[in-house]
């Protein structure tokens, strides 16, 4: 397959990068972080998670959050949810998007969830109906499909099972996740392979974190036909409830890929940049994994 003329970039930084972040970030910070991210060209943010803020007190304000989003034409805010609560508090305050996934690991859907994957599965599979009624856009997705801290790397079958499974639901996208970092290119080619010749009509999206594979890994996946990445300001984020979980990989070590690459993803690196310098003066810096933000500052 030839490379895509066009790639979403879709931000997750805001949800995923600061979900296990200590220093509060308040509502206003994150709005001129929107901002900025608009300004540089980016269509498609993942502002917020509706989930316990017991669990991520980050989250604790989502809906302050969303009722003060710049409204744009051509901008798609989505959040994440897990749960029926999550999205009917997303619907309650206007979100159009949303996204949720469910762990091939039974140790970290109950360290995630509190659920057997099996529960996770009918309960994701809910999500999605009550989404598709509400007129809601909907992403589903698998976590930890290349491994995860806890138990060894799932088997072929039991991915693809898993998403016959979730394919039922009539999901618009699918999005599989790296969730600790330990998937080289060749692994990801099986995975892909597999599954584009088993689904032929799924919309794939990959959920990438940091690791020394990872211009490869993207390089691959968009050779392979892959046209939709979550990536992170910064290479900020991984999972609280996951050991040895680093950031996702960074949008601007992401964008610079694909420029060489002769991609269009319509945004501008050093506008990019100026969020995550922005971001960085308010959280500490050992959170910040990608290293071209800095470069590209001025």
């Amino acid at each position: 397959m030839n490379h895509q003329s066009d790639i979403m970039i879709n931000e997750v930084g805001l949800r995923d990068g600061l979900q296990g972040v200590v220093q509060p970030v308040t509502t206003e910070q994150r709005i001129n972080i929107i901002t900025l991210l608009i300004e540089a060209g980016l269509r498609f943010i993942q502002v917020c998670s509706f989930v316990n803020p017991k669990k991520i007190p980050q989250m604790s304000k989502a809906e302050q959050l969303v009722k003060q989003l710049p409204q744009q034409d051509g901008i798609k805010y989505s959040s994440f949810v897990l749960n029926q609560i999550g999205l009917e508090r997303a619907h309650s305050v206007g979100i159009k998007k949303i996204e949720t996934s469910l762990s091939v690991s039974e140790s970290y859907s109950q360290k995630n969830m509190g659920l057997s994957v099996k529960d996770a599965q009918a309960q994701i599979m809910d999500i999605v109906s009550s989404a598709k009624k509400a007129k809601m856009d909907i992403r589903a997705g698998l976590q930890c499909v290349w491994g995860c801290a806890y138990e060894q790397k799932p088997g072929l079958m039991r991915i693809l099972k898993l998403l016959e499974n979730l394919l039922k639901s009539e999901v618009e996208v699918i999005c599989l996740a790296d969730s600790i970092g330990a998937a080289k290119p060749d692994e990801i080619e099986i995975v892909l392979e597999n599954i584009i010749k088993t689904f032929p009509e799924v919309n794939i999206a990959l959920h990438l974190h940091i690791n020394k594979f990872q211009r490869e890994n993207i390089k691959l996946a968009v050779d392979m036909g892959v046209n939709q990445f979550d990536t992170s300001i910064g290479g900020i984020g991984g999972s609280p409830y996951m050991q040895g979980s680093k950031g996702n990989i960074a949008t601007e070590e992401t964008v610079d890929l694909l420029n060489t690459l002769g991609i269009r993803s319509g945004i501008d690196l050093f506008n990019l940049a100026k969020a995550s310098r922005f971001l960085d003066g308010i959280i500490d810096s050992a959170y910040f994994h990608g290293k071209l933000y800095k470069l590209l500052s001025k």
